[in-house]
This record gives structure tokens, C-alpha cells and sequence, in this order.
């Protein structure tokens, strides 16, 4: 256990930070959702994450992703790699600079346990929720982040037990109503939040 371990265990409890740390979590798309997500996790203690995005940081990544002006140009599963360590140097990452299809899906998450949906299509979100929906694994999509002043509209919905959808479930990007930092962060907070209080069993989830 290093230094960030032995801290956050003060907050956690070892026996908790343990059990997360056990935990593997897939996370399909490294940009605005999947980015900060993981994040969030790193901070609150999870250590084995398998990030998959075949795409490369961009300038216009830079007001809501994870992600700083020295890497653009660079895959983005690789810099975000880079970003998580320099919280927790231990972490067991996985990354996967691939493009995720129906025919690929279950197989890149098949040895998760919980799997991030951080897709920007809609298609592509459908795709992969009916590839893991009944693996039993827990996943946790997003759906309706765009825009501002509606932050309080994104809420976390339980559609079965193994399967929450965070967001407003009807802003999409479109001129006039763009995808930005404050709604991407909140969204992206509720899901790694939805992932610790799965595995560590709380009661705190209020649906």
C-alpha cells in the first residue's frame, strides 16, 4: 500500500478500499464521460481500470476531458494513462486504442466487472448496453449531458439491478447546446459514484 492508499484508507476503511481494489472496471470511451470517470474512480480508490477509445486527443477535447494541451496528437487511452498514475503510481491499467463494435464488445469486457459506458453516439451506446446487459456485470450508461443551467436535471435512474443510466435522457449536442464541462463532470461523478457504492454495497444510492 503506498502513500495515496494509506490515506485514502483513513476515509474508506481498509476493508473497503480493499474490496474495490479488487474490482475491475472497463471503461468504453476515454473523452468527456469516460475520462473524468475515471478520474473519479482513481480518487476514490479503484486500481484495476481497462480503458478502451481508439481516438486521439484534440484542442476541442481540452474544455471537458481529462486530458492537457501537451497531448494532443497522442491516442488518448495512452494519455490518460499517463494522467491516472501521476494520482495513484500503482494502478493496474489496461489500454485498448480500439474502435468498439457489436462483434468486439463482449469479448474486450468479458473479464470486468463492471463496465462505463462513455460512447458519444447514440447507436454506439445501444450497441454496447446490449452487448454487457446481461452478462450480469454491473454498467452503468449515460444519456443527456449536454447544455447548461439544467445541471440539477441529471439524475441517476436504476433500470434493473445491474444497470443504471445517468442524465437528463434528452439534451443532446447540437449547435446552440453543447456538450460542456460542468454537466459532463456531474454525469460522469454519478457514475463512478453509482460503481463505489455497488461494490462496496451502500445504501446510499437515493432512487
Amino acid at each position: 500500500m503506498n502513500a495515496f492508499e494509506r490515506s485514502l484508507a483513513k476515509s474508506l476503511g481498509r476493508d473497503n478500499l480493499a474490496r474495490i481494489q479488487r474490482v475491475k472496471v472497463g471503461i468504453a470511451g476515454a473523452g468527456g464521460l469516460g475520462s473524468n470517470c475515471a478520474l473519479f474512480l482513481v480518487r476514490s480508490g479503484f486500481k484495476r481500470l481497462r480503458l478502451v477509445d481508439f481516438d486521439l486527443v484534440e484542442y476541442s477535447n481540452l474544455n471537458r476531458q481529462f486530458f492537457f494541451a501537451a497531448q494532443v496528437g497522442r491516442q488518448k487511452v495512452d494519455a490518460l494513462k499517463e494522467n491516472l498514475l501521476l494520482i495513484n503510481p500503482k494502478l493496474e491499467i489496461e489500454i485498448m486504442p480500439e474502435r468498439i463494435e457489436q462483434e468486439n464488445a463482449g469479448e474486450i469486457f468479458a473479464d470486468c466487472d463492471a463496465v462505463v459506458e462513455a460512447l458519444d453516439l447514440a447507436g454506439s451506446k445501444k450497441m454496447l448496453v446490449e452487448a454487457i446487459l446481461n452478462t450480469g456485470k454491473l454498467l452503468v450508461a449515460a444519456s443527456g449531458v449536454a447544455g447548461w443551467g439544467r445541471i440539477d436535471d441529471i439524475k441517476i435512474c436504476r433500470v434493473k439491478n445491474n444497470f443504471y443510466l445517468v442524465g437528463d435522457l434528452v439534451s443532446e449536442a447540437a449547435p446552440g447546446c453543447p456538450v460542456l464541462a460542468p454537466g459532463v463532470n456531474v454525469a460522469a461523478a454519478k457514475q463512478a459514484d453509482i460503481v463505489l457504492s455497488y461494490f462496496l454495497r451502500s445504501d446510499k444510492l437515493c432512487l
